[in-house]
């Protein structure tokens, strides 16, 4: 192996066993890609780098690799979306507001990945407190997409997802509120995987949509994300009221169990007007391929998938506006240096700190929870989310994963949407109803649509099916190639 033009390219699974047999150091590796990071740099995946830091932490990996006392993940090194807060690391949320803040503590889940063997390489640009579909809402400048850097790598964990298909970082931590996990995945080639609610602790997770908000990672495999979901993923009541009380499992335990006679339900509504047919086409090989492979198709309703754009859009801000009141020049991040009194300092700091689209989204959120609109917006879009997850729960009586596209289109060009938010709303029509059912989903590369660009399938179990689910994109990628292409960076 030729560490200098291979190294970045094996799998978390494939380094994690040359750490162990000796082939290579942690230390080694780590600098192999801060290289690779700062080489690529102007693709505007990384906010946060420490050299220092990373090779401290490569240098006591080493270390336990030669005592014997290597965990699960000794020495891999990865990157963690800037949602995250890091003691050593700064935690910006891509948000002017939070420029140069350090937290005092880490995040729970970066604290599970450093437990078991995790170096951090640093923290990877998003979409201003996770609220986007192209990651063009930082504040620290747009992330582009390794395959057509004229094109977004979706969002918002578009840095998360672009440093891995760069082979800047072998895996990466992401959000997950309404897709941002799942779509990125799909825009640039990768795998990705968003667990059920609850699973993984959002201690430490800087908060967009508290009832929605769910970390989860993205790597080139999706045998690489459930070695990652393992050392994840675990309850953690004390310090986080949605952690599920579930103990912690092993991911990988069912990854090469056959599928013969799964049943695989298609929903009609994700296959019709609006789904460009490239992006079909992808699908339905994919489909096709499971077919081979065993599976059976089972066709399927969603009846209210349609209504899962509003239901989002009222759901989300309004837990945002509650989430983001904070910030308000008083404890932490950004002050406003010019104001007259103490309701001025706030209008100045939150004018200033906040960005376009995260005004947007507080103005709503307050409206809908405003006295006189509570009952008929807020309230309404509570009821239709039962009823979107009534439905998936009828579906899973006939079938035992739900498949479908990611996203209607490839990733479009940055600024193709303009100033029109609605566009970028519009393209989580597929990806906003599994989150709003509290239920895992995924999506693993399937092919590739116009412009070379490529395509993402989407996965969907139900109530903590993660093995399952992760077994049956194990066996498709066993199959095919598609996860192992490289972009032109």
């Amino acid at each position: 192996m030729s560490l200098s033009t291979e190294l970045h390219d094996l799998t978390v699974t494939e380094l994690a066993a040359a750490l162990r047999q000796g082939h290579v150091s942690s230390v080694e590796t780590a600098q192999h890609f801060l290289h690779r990071a700062k080489t690529h740099a102007d693709l505007g995946a990384f906010l946060d780098v420490n050299e220092e830091v990373t090779l401290r932490q490569a240098r006591a990996a080493d270390a336990r690799l030669a005592a014997g006392t290597a965990g699960p993940l000794e020495g891999v090194p990865m990157a963690h979306k800037d949602i995250f807060v890091t003691k050593d690391f700064t935690t910006t949320a891509g948000s002017k507001m939070l420029e140069g803040y350090r937290s005092p503590f880490d995040a729970t889940v970066v604290s599970r990945l450093a437990a078991a063997g995790a170096v951090t390489l640093g923290k990877l640009n998003c979409d201003e407190f996770a609220m986007g579909s192209a990651n063009e809402n930082s504040a620290f400048g747009p992330v582009k997409n390794p395959w057509d850097t004229t094109r977004t790598p979706g969002g918002s964990s578009g840095g998360s997802a672009a440093a891995v298909a760069a082979r800047l970082t072998p895996a990466a931590t992401g959000t997950d509120t309404g897709g941002s996990i799942r779509q990125p995945a799909s825009f640039c080639g990768v795998t990705g995987i968003k667990p059920t609610y609850g699973r993984a602790s959002r201690y430490g997770m800087v908060a967009f949509a508290s009832s929605l908000d769910q970390a989860g990672p993205l790597a080139r495999s999706a045998e690489d994300c459930a070695t990652l979901l393992s050392s994840m993923c675990g309850p953690d009541p004390d310090r986080d009221s949605t952690s599920l009380d579930v103990p912690a499992e092993d991911f990988t335990r069912q990854l090469n169990e056959p599928i013969d006679g799964l049943r695989i339900g298609v929903p009609a509504e994700f296959f019709g007007e609006g789904l460009n047919d490239d992006v079909r086409a992808a699908v339905d090989a994919a489909l096709k391929q499971y077919e081979a492979l065993g599976a059976q198709l089972v066709p399927i309703s969603l009846p209210r998938t349609e209504f899962s754009i509003p239901v989002y859009y009222i759901i989300a801000p309004a837990e945002a506006s509650s989430n983001l009141s904070r910030f308000d020049g008083v404890k932490f991040g950004h002050r406003a240096k010019d104001f007259k009194d103490l309701t001025e300092m706030y209008e100045q700091t939150r004018a200033e700190g906040f960005g376009d689209e995260v005004k947007r989204r507080i103005m709503i959120g307050t409206y809908v929870l405003s006295h006189g609109y509570y009952d008929a917006y807020y309230l309404q879009a509570q009821k239709i989310r039962r009823m979107i997850a009534d439905d998936f729960q009828q579906a899973f009586k006939v079938c035992d994963v739900i498949a479908g596209p990611v996203a209607p289109t490839v990733a479009w060009e940055l600024g193709g949407h303009g100033n029109d938010p609605l566009a970028d709303y519009l393209a989580d029509i597929f990806t906003l109803p599994a989150s709003l059912a509290g239920l895992p989903g995924m999506s693993l590369p399937v092919g590739f649509g116009a412009g070379h660009m490529p395509v993402g399938m989407q996965l969907i179990g139900n109530h903590l099916t993660e093995a399952r689910m992760l077994n049956v994109a194990h066996r498709f990628q066993q199959a095919t190639d598609w996860h192992t292409a490289r972009p032109p960076v």
